[in-house]
C-alpha cells in the first residue's frame, strides 16, 4: 500500500465510520474503483481504532462517568441503581453478540463476505430498513392530522433486552455494506428510541467491539507479518481519527433536527449503481482482491 492510498483510505474511513452508509463498504469500493488491492479486514479493523479514539475523546466525560460509576457500583450497592452504572452493564451486554459472531465467522468475514454483490445487496436492504425506521420516528415526532405526537424513549429507559437487540444489530455490521451505526440506529428507532438516544448508545456500544477487533487484528499481524504495511496503515489511522472527530461532532448535531433520508437514498442509489456496473461487466465482484 502506498502513502497516497493510505491517505485516501484514511479519509474515507473517517468520513464514513459514523454515518449510516458503511465504512467497510466504502473502503472496499474505493480500492475497487481505483484499481487498488482490497485493503482487507485487518486494515479496516486497525483504522477503526483511529475513529474510535475520536469517540473516546468526544464522549470522554460520559465515558469517564460511566466507567467510574460502574466500577464503584461493584463495591457500593447503593450505586447499582444509578443510570451510569446500568449503562456500563448495558454496554457489556450489548457487546456480546458481535464478540461471539466475530470469532465464529472470522474467515467468512475476511473472505466471501467481501464479494461486491453482497455489498450492493446489504447497501440496498439496510437502506430500506433505515428508511422505514426513520419514517416511524418522524411519524411519532410530528404526529399528524389524526395522530398525536408520540413520546419516544430515552437512554434512561434502555433495558437488558434492548441492549441485546442493539448488540445483535451491531453484529450485522460484520458484513461489509451493513454499517455499524446504520444497523444499531435502525434497531434503536424500531425499538422506539429517539434518534439521539439510538446514536449515542450506538457509538458507546462500538467502543469495546472496535478496540477488541483492532487489538485482535494487530496480534494476528504481529504473529504473521507481511499481510499489512505498518507505516501507511498507522498514517491512515491518524487521518481517520481527525476526520472522524469532525464528522461525529457534525452528525450528533445533524440527527437532532434532521431525517436520515439523505443517507437512505444514497445507500440505495450506490447499491443499484454497483449492481449495474457488475452486471455490465465494468466491475468484477472480486475487484481488488488478490489475483483479481
Amino acid at each position: 500500500m502506498s502513502w497516497f492510498e493510505s491517505l485516501i483510505l484514511g479519509l474515507v474511513q473517517g468520513l464514513t465510520e459514523f454515518l449510516p452508509i458503511s465504512s467497510s463498504a466504502h473502503l472496499r469500493l474505493t480500492a475497487a474503483f481505483a484499481g487498488w488491492h482490497d485493503p482487507g479486514a485487518a486494515f479496516t479493523a486497525i483504522t477503526q481504532i483511529g475513529t474510535e479514539a475520536a469517540v473516546l475523546i468526544y464522549f470522554r466525560k460520559d465515558i469517564a462517568r460511566i466507567i467510574s460509576t460502574w466500577f464503584r457500583s461493584l463495591f457500593t450497592k447503593a450505586l447499582r441503581s444509578e443510570q451510569d452504572a446500568k449503562m456500563g452493564w448495558l454496554v457489556i451486554v450489548g457487546s456480546l453478540p458481535i464478540g461471539v459472531l466475530g470469532l465464529l465467522f472470522k474467515d467468512q468475514i475476511e473472505g466471501p463476505a467481501r464479494d461486491l454483490r453482497l455489498t450492493a445487496t446489504t447497501l440496498i436492504v439496510m437502506g430500506l430498513i433505515l428508511g422505514f425506521a426513520d419514517w416511524l420516528a418522524s411519524r411519532d415526532e410530528q404526529g399528524g392530522r389524526h395522530r398525536v405526537v408520540h413520546q419516544r424513549k430515552t437512554l434512561k429507559e434502555l433495558g437488558v433486552k434492548d441492549g441485546l437487540i442493539f448488540g445483535a444489530c451491531q453484529a450485522m455490521a460484520l458484513i461489509p455494506g451493513v454499517s455499524r451505526s446504520g444497523a444499531t440506529i435502525s434497531g434503536g428507532l424500531l425499538l422506539g428510541f429517539t434518534r439521539e438516544a439510538a446514536a449515542r448508545y450506538s457509538f458507546l456500544l462500538a467502543i469495546p467491539a472496535v478496540l477488541a477487533s483492532g487489538a485482535f487484528e494487530i496480534k494476528d499481524v504481529i504473529e504473521s507479518p507481511g499481510h499489512i504495511t505498518w507505516g501507511p496503515t498507522i498514517f491512515a489511522t491518524v487521518i481517520a481519527f481527525f476526520v472522524g472527530y469532525a464528522v461525529i461532532a457534525w452528525f450528533m448535531k445533524f440527527i437532532s433536527t434532521k431525517s436520515f433520508m439523505p443517507f437512505v437514498i444514497y445507500r440505495i442509489l450506490l447499491g443499484i449503481v454497483l449492481f449495474a456496473l457488475i452486471g455490465a461487466g465494468a466491475l468484477s465482484p472480486h475487484a481488488g482482491e488478490s489475483g483479481s
